[in-house]
């Protein structure tokens, strides 16, 4: 499986195009060679702080893998003229593979970090049930500060998982692996967000036919509208004058 990186000259970063099944083979293969990894995903988001944060920026450039995660950005890829890879009709979200983590060969133990207690403990069951006979340890993330995350380190330490779930929200997720990455014992840490909630069944997940259509934003917006009114109406904004800044850089 090719984890070249592919190029999204619009937004000016690079993305791992990989669709469930291909993702699933690279776990597998992660895995068995027992080093550490990272899987992210790119979003508006995570486009917009890979622009304008130097730290968040090394974290996605030093991962293993760069999914796929919004659906802007799937589109803008797809149309680049270059696009080599799976033909992808959806992105890649974490919500899309995690229910498919029973076919990842080999993996035995689990983590979970992030999220209030009742939704990490329900995640942590539903995981058991998706991977029938792995050990799997949740840990909340709640009041997450300087003391909880050096006990989280010490936590993981002991667990001693293959595969780790980061779902503290960006980017404090993604500042998390940029401290503590090296000091973190080996396994692969995917950042995930929100998807924690969802798995637990605590938050909806969109109907997948809005997914198709590119508008997931309007569900979440519908469902949390405080959280997310700036990242649909604000932030695209940010967005384009850093992408105009950047631009103006180059060709002066």
């Amino acid at each position: 499986m090719s984890l070249a990186r592919q190029h999204i000259p619009v937004l000016g970063v690079d993305a791992t195009p990989l669709k469930v099944d291909d993702l699933l083979e690279v776990l597998a293969g992660f895995v068995d060679d027992g080093t550490k990894r990272t899987v992210v995903g790119h979003n508006l988001h995570s486009v917009t702080l890979t622009h304008s944060d130097a730290g968040f920026r090394s974290v996605y450039e030093e991962s293993d893998v760069v999914l796929l995660d919004g659906a802007p950005v799937l589109w803008l890829w797809s149309r680049t003229g270059n696009a080599v890879g799976p033909v992808m009709e959806y992105r890649l979200g974490s919500t899309d593979w995690l229910p498919s983590l029973g076919r990842v060969a080999g993996l035995k133990r689990m983590a979970v970090v992030g999220a209030g207690a009742e939704a990490n403990a329900l995640a942590v069951e539903k995981l058991r049930s998706i991977v029938p006979g792995a050990t799997v340890a949740g840990l909340p993330g709640e009041g997450w500060n300087d003391d909880v995350e050096t006990a989280a380190v010490r936590w993981l330490a002991e667990q001693q998982p293959q595969l780790v779930l980061l779902g503290l929200g960006m980017p404090l997720q993604e500042s998390v692996l940029q401290r503590r990455l090296g000091t973190l014992p080996p396994a692969i840490y995917c950042t995930v967000g929100g998807a924690i909630e969802q798995l637990a069944g605590i938050q909806k997940l969109a109907p997948r036919w809005l997914g198709r259509l590119g508008l997931e934003w309007a569900w979440r917006l519908l469902l949390h509208p405080r959280r997310v009114a700036y990242r649909v109406f604000g932030e695209p904004w940010v967005l384009l004058w850093l992408l105009a800044r950047r631009r103006l850089r180059r060709v002066s």
